[in-house]
């Protein structure tokens, strides 16, 4: 099983990168996450690799960090959920977001990630509620303080801000900054695109 490859980064995309190892090339499906760290193609660039051999394939999945590669892995212990929802949990929120909606047993936060319905979200909690502080010990600790409406309006902003180019890591801290600074009343979708944009593109 390949663990973790380091080679000249040949190509790149939201979803999926073509990385030369001594001349071999390996594709490697990655989250946003994962994405937003990689440097520029022609660069060296390493990946941790998850390896998920099936009947008729054998497909890489890559990270940036131990605890992404870790959350990935816990997820599939999740009746139901494959690498694919795997990665879509891993595109929409960072590790310590989902970690704590888990703790926190936060269903319309989980149910908005792309491939997960309600009753999947449901088994999530049931699963892992008490395995996620292994990745994310913070989450054991972390409370939900902002109302499901803000959280919302947080997490389409952000989404839309990465549609328009910017990187994930980036537009979060700049979307929750301002939400933490606003009165909720005034923490719409519209609003938060609109301020981080200002200081964004300074």
């Amino acid at each position: 099983m390949i663990g973790s490859l380091t080679g000249k980064l040949k190509e790149s995309s939201f979803t999926e990168i073509l990385i030369d190892v001594h001349g071999v090339g390996y594709l490697v499906f990655i989250p946003l996450s994962t994405f937003d760290k990689l440097p520029k193609p022609g660069e060296e660039a390493s990946v941790l690799v998850y390896t998920h051999v099936k009947e008729d394939d054998i497909q890489l999945y890559g990270f940036a960090t131990v605890q992404e590669k870790q959350l990935f892995k816990l997820l599939m212990t999740v009746s139901g959920i494959g690498p694919r929802i795997a990665l879509n949990v891993l595109s929409a929120m960072s590790v310590t977001s989902f970690c704590t909606a888990v703790a926190n047993a936060d269903l319309k936060a989980i149910n908005q990630i792309s491939g997960i319905g309600k009753k999947t979200a449901e088994l999530i909690v049931l699963e892992l509620k008490n395995k996620v502080k292994d990745i994310s010990p913070e989450s054991a600790h972390a409370k939900n303080k902002v109302s499901d409406a803000v959280s919302k309006a947080t997490e389409d902003a952000v989404r839309a801000l990465v549609q328009l180019g910017f990187k994930q890591e980036p537009a979060m801290k700049a979307i929750h900054e301002l939400a933490a600074g606003m009165d909720q009343k005034e923490c719409s979708t519209e609003n938060l695109i609109r301020l981080s944009l200002r200081s964004l593109n300074k």
